[in-house]
């Protein structure tokens, strides 16, 4: 600890003397110290604070009122308990590091960033400017506990020592209570992800193409608690936004109903539902992805009702264990997720942890696959359903009626609508998976020579040795 109050260059003597209650804050913004001028870049969010309440805010913060003082003394072990976890990652930063944070604060949602600078400016020996930042935060976001418990650690500064109150059995049950740690590590993964940012030029490792049809993608990080958004366009995918949330109560890797897990796969929105045909529980709305996908079918995993969602109006953000199974985000990061997804188009990917890939790595292991997807293409076109059927697994289903490929059902009807026709592939995604086997969920429309529109296939390939196996496809239009 003392080395990250060595590094943080505190000045200010009463600052000294609140130090032990502020560890956790010390600790955190030791992490972002050497990105100049992110409290800056965090300023440029909406606020609806004027200058002149600022003011106000900051003549006031030396004179905390006898109930503010007294708040103070319910936040003064959590702030302390904090310490261990949230100095592990104090080291400086390259300027690389420092101008990828900048940018993460920029890409966080406005409440997020506040708090943010607010750690910052503490770091920084200001303790009167963070507090005026807190206080501004908690008056916008009134239902943000995170906020709330910094804003009065930070009044606690402000108190000298000799009117400070004394209760060590209230601190030793906020110690032990689960709130308390809950809201703690929310704080470390938040800091977490705004510090350890993906590397530029890169993409979460299942993103290997994506048409452009699809807008937008959503890669979900559990172990950081984050989702990440990236924008797609003719110059491919790009990180654009980045939100805190949370997922099941019991953790990851969902396989039975009731079981509060969160799925891990990849996905599709499949609906938007409307907040005003839900309980305020879901907060702003609800985007259901398509769990269970064919391949959890395959493995025998059973639930439903995976949703996207937000929070109910008296949170703001919940704990990152803390739902169903669901992924449940603030509303004002939702609001901004509703803006953008594409039912049926906008992919879903929940990782425990997610791998970012340079593009031209994700672009090589894409043209792998797609010299398989083009012999599956020839065979059909050649009326070979010999060699068709050696691309098919025998359990293989078809929009979940079950085809079996020894008869002429699937492989007759491939070769009666295909051959002789010269076939176009186009709007092609490859999505991969890997969790012990290796799939890929390939979507793409086909068009035949001399006409304007066909098919739109969504199919799941499972890799058997060296070659690549279909089990399942759909036929989206």
């Amino acid at each position: 600890m003392a080395d990250i109050v060595r590094r943080s260059r505190l000045r200010n003597p009463a600052l000294r003397r609140g130090a032990n209650m502020l560890a956790a804050l010390m600790a955190a913004s030791a992490l972002l110290l050497a990105t100049h001028g992110a409290a800056a870049a965090a300023s440029t969010k909406p606020a609806s604070a004027k200058t002149s309440g600022a003011k106000a805010n900051k003549a006031s913060a030396a004179r905390p009122t006898a109930r503010e003082a007294k708040a103070r003394t319910t936040r003064k072990a959590s702030a302390a308990d904090a310490r261990t976890a949230a100095a592990a990652k104090g080291a400086p930063r390259s300027k690389a590091a420092a101008a990828s944070s900048s940018a993460a604060l920029q890409q966080a949602s406005s409440a997020e960033a506040r708090l943010i600078a607010v750690y910052e400016l503490f770091g920084r020996g200001q303790p009167r400017p963070a507090l005026a930042k807190a206080r501004d935060l908690v008056r916008d976001y009134p239902n943000f506990q995170l906020a709330q418990l910094v804003y009065a650690d930070l009044l606690a500064t402000q108190v000298p020592p000799a009117h400070a109150f004394s209760d060590a059995t209230g601190i030793g049950r906020l110690r032990s209570d689960p709130a308390m740690a809950d809201l703690r590590e929310e704080s470390r993964r938040r800091l977490q992800a705004l510090r350890d940012r993906p590397p530029a030029g890169t993409v979460p490792s299942q993103f290997l193409a994506l048409s452009t049809r699809s807008r937008y993608a959503i890669a979900v990080d559990a172990s950081r608690s984050r989702l990440y958004l990236l924008e797609n366009s003719d110059k491919g995918l790009q990180l654009v936004a980045d939100y805190y949330v949370s997922v099941g109560k019991s953790g990851i890797g969902k396989a039975t109903e009731g079981d509060a897990r969160t799925p891990l796969g990849v996905y599709y929105v499949t609906s938007s539902l409307d907040p005003k045909s839900l309980r305020d529980f879901y907060g702003a709305g609800a985007l259901p992805i398509n769990y269970p996908n064919p391949y959890d079918v395959r493995r025998g995993k059973t639930g439903s009702g995976i949703w996207l969602h937000g929070t109910p109006p008296q949170q703001f953000s919940r704990a990152p264990l803390a739902s169903d199974g669901c992924v449940v985000m603030a509303n004002p990061d939702l609001k901004q997720l509703l803006r953008k997804v594409q039912i049926g188009a906008t992919p879903v990917v929940t990782a425990s942890s997610l791998q970012w890939i340079p593009r031209p790595q994700a672009e090589k292991e894409a043209q792998t696959f797609t010299s398989a997807i083009s012999a599956w293409k020839d065979a059909r076109a050649n009326g070979n359903e010999a060699q068709l059927k050696k691309f098919y697994l025998p359990d293989f289903q078809r929009n979940g009626s079950k085809k079996n490929t020894e008869g002429f059902s699937v492989l007759h009807d491939e070769v009666e609508y295909a051959q002789g026709k010269r076939v176009q592939f186009k709007d092609m995604s490859f999505l991969h998976w890997r969790d012990g086997d290796d799939t890929m969920v390939a979507t793409f429309g086909e068009v035949f020579e001399g006409e304007k529109s066909g098919r739109t296939r969504r199919q799941y390939w499972l890799r058997q040795g060296s070659e690549w196996k279909l089990f399942h496809e759909e036929i989206l239009g």
